[in-house]
């Protein structure tokens, strides 16, 4: 076969499959066909590196693995000048294979997105709850948070017998809880959680940046960059911005 020929092989194959194609050509002394083998062992190692670090993800899933159903919390919001918090529960199958789940922050929207859909399929159940800009100014960050996690709890169709948090015990929720400093980078489920709440949340505002045009919601998501803060000073605010988060940027924007 082409060189070229070989190379499309190399690239359309997945993963798992390279140590196949890696001996069908490990003969071939063609520097090319070299090269892609090399490129092959590499995909190799960096697949077997990440499930490595996914078998670390899921310590605290194999520590409480007895305890019945484990749920991961995170929630994903609680900066922005406006739009809703937005949190996401979720209950990982006990085999569960995905890899990649890692802190929202730290993926691409992209990458978000794939794990969104492959969450979604894969998982026993998912739950996310809300807390709208009112209500966060009703009764504040913090309190609006652990009612935005009570729903998604809630939304649940399998009930949790025990909650991994990021960071934070909810309180009027009924089952034990674990909470972890920064789970969201230490917990698969928890990182799970808050891939599905972040793409969530950022789904609603570029919808948000059609109805309320000039803010930039599309490209900042409702947080206070530097264009989105000058908006809201020549536009004011809008039905989602949080009166209580904005009203160190315009005086009257909480009235």
């Amino acid at each position: 076969m082409k060189i070229q020929e070989i190379k499309e092989q190399f690239g359309n194959c997945p993963t798992e499959r390279l140590p196949e194609l890696i001996e069908a050509y490990k003969e071939d002394e063609r520097s090319g066909i070299k090269a892609e083998i090399a490129k092959a062992e590499k995909r190799l190692e960096a697949l077997e590196k990440e499930k490595a670090r996914m078998f670390t993800m899921l310590r605290f899933e194999r520590e409480y693995g007895d305890a019945g159903y484990i749920c991961g919390i995170d929630e994903v919001g609680r900066g922005p000048l406006a739009g809703p918090v937005v949190a996401g529960a979720v209950i990982l199958p006990k085999d569960c294979s995905i890899l990649y789940l890692n802190d929202s922050k730290q993926l691409s929207a992209r990458k978000r997105e794939e794990l969104y859909e492959v969450i979604m399929k894969e998982a026993v159940a998912t739950g996310i709850g809300y807390a709208s800009p009112e209500r966060i100014d009703e009764i504040n960050i913090l309190q609006a948070t652990y009612e935005a996690m009570r729903e998604a709890v809630g939304r649940l169709c399998v009930k949790p017998d025990i909650l991994l948090n990021d960071a934070v015990t909810i309180p009027g929720l009924p089952m034990r809880q674990v909470p972890i400093i920064k789970g969201d980078a230490k917990s698969a489920s928890i990182a799970a959680a808050s891939i599905i709440a972040k793409v969530t949340r950022d789904r609603i505002m570029v919808q948000y940046d059609s109805v309320f045009p000039g803010y930039g919601f599309e490209a900042n998501k409702g947080y206070g960059a530097a264009a989105h803060i000058d908006a809201l000073k020549r536009l004011g605010p809008t039905p989602i911005h949080r009166r209580s988060f904005i009203k160190n940027f315009m005086e009257g924007a909480n009235e």
